[in-house]
């Protein structure tokens, strides 16, 4: 069942346009993350469907609730949308307590003071923050914040809860911490969330689809796996993942696999659109994709090692082009390695290329 609907929403700052006719769907009990570079369009998405920006163009339902409908020329303030909204910054009032953030929604909701307390002590209790009503923000840790402005955004049970950057002010390890622990709260929840994040491991750890936007438009979007095993466009490629990137010349294509030639190199790859023989293209490979050979193969390189690192869990080794211009190839291993002459295996079916 679809929650949430935006269809053909556009949006301009100053005539410079932001979001370029972009629709999308969000269903009950799904985790979907807005994910994208810095002016890509995906925190502007999000303050539109909350109702912090007004789009030009479009139109935004839940269920069967109009939103926002630039022909109906409806368009509900933000108070009156319903929706949960964890800011970036937490937006905690400081002198509030946590019982009274919580509860202010409901204040907002003209909700009574036995039924306010009620439910504001039960998602207190849920989120892990039991005994903890009577502090103040600046009494909390990083971690507790956050999980106030979430239990404020639940509180009063709203269909949709819109997350920006939740867990961007966080240090590493606490977000890895509370990657988990968001993930499970809206699966045990049921939550329907659409969330905004730029680190494309949160997205992958949470989401169950992810969007990726570029310039205003949906680039591609899927489950994690989909997005990351199987981008469509170079864009997507390259943004995902720890990448490997060689340009070079088409000088086969046999159906989807084609033959990229470059200085001392040629290679099989899985080519992502058509392409002719004498074109320009760059392939993309992931970095755990390339293998580490003793000896000769097909689709293999034989080159100098340059540099390794120590990355705990593995090594990083750094290979030299035979091409100074081409620049380097990346590979991961388990150990480290000698210098001079090594082979490094590309897959062909690992090996994506694209039009340049």
């Amino acid at each position: 069942m679809t929650e949430l609907t935006v269809e053909n929403i556009h949006l301009a700052y100053d005539r410079n346009p932001v979001l370029k006719g972009v629709s999308m769907s969000l269903n009950k009990g799904e985790v979907v993350s807005l994910l994208g570079a810095s002016g890509s369009g995906k925190t502007t998405l999000l303050r539109a469907v909350a109702g912090l920006e007004q789009p030009s163009q479009g139109r935004i339902t839940i269920n069967n609730d109009v939103l926002y409908d630039s022909q109906a020329r409806i368009d509900l303030p933000a108070e009156a949308r319903n929706l949960g909204l964890v800011f970036q910054s937490y937006a905690l009032w400081p002198h509030m307590t946590v019982q009274e953030n919580v509860a202010y929604p409901l204040t907002l909701r003209k909700t009574s003071k036995a039924e306010s307390r009620q439910k504001v002590e039960a998602i207190l209790d849920q989120l892990g923050l039991k005994g903890l009503g009577e502090r103040y923000p600046s009494q909390l840790s990083g971690g507790q914040q956050q999980r106030v402005a979430i239990a404020r955004a639940l509180v009063y049970n709203p269909p949709v809860i819109l997350l920006d950057e939740p867990l961007s002010n966080l240090d590493a390890k606490l977000r890895e911490e509370a990657r988990v622990f968001l993930r499970e709260l809206i699966v045990e929840m049921g939550l329907s969330a659409l969330m905004v994040t730029h680190d494309q491991a949160e997205a992958m750890a949470i989401s169950d689809r992810i969007l990726l936007l570029n310039g205003g438009n949906i680039e591609q979007q899927g489950t994690p796996q989909e997005v990351y095993s199987n981008p469509k466009t170079l864009y997507t490629a390259e943004f995902m993942g720890s990448n490997n990137r060689l340009q070079g010349t088409v000088s086969e294509q046999r159906d989807q696999q084609t033959r990229l030639s470059g200085p001392g190199w040629e290679l099989w790859g899985h080519a992502a659109a058509p392409l002719t023989p004498g074109q320009q293209a760059t392939a993309v490979i992931r970095v755990e994709q390339v293998q580490l050979n003793t000896q000769p193969g097909p689709e293999t390189l034989q080159l100098h090692l340059s540099t390794s690192m120590y990355l705990g869990d593995k090594w990083e080794h750094v290979f030299r082009m035979a091409d100074p211009s081409a620049g380097t190839l990346r590979a991961f291993g388990p150990e480290p390695l000698p210098g001079g002459v090594h082979h490094l295996q590309l897959p062909p079916s690992k090996l994506w290329i694209y039009p340049s």
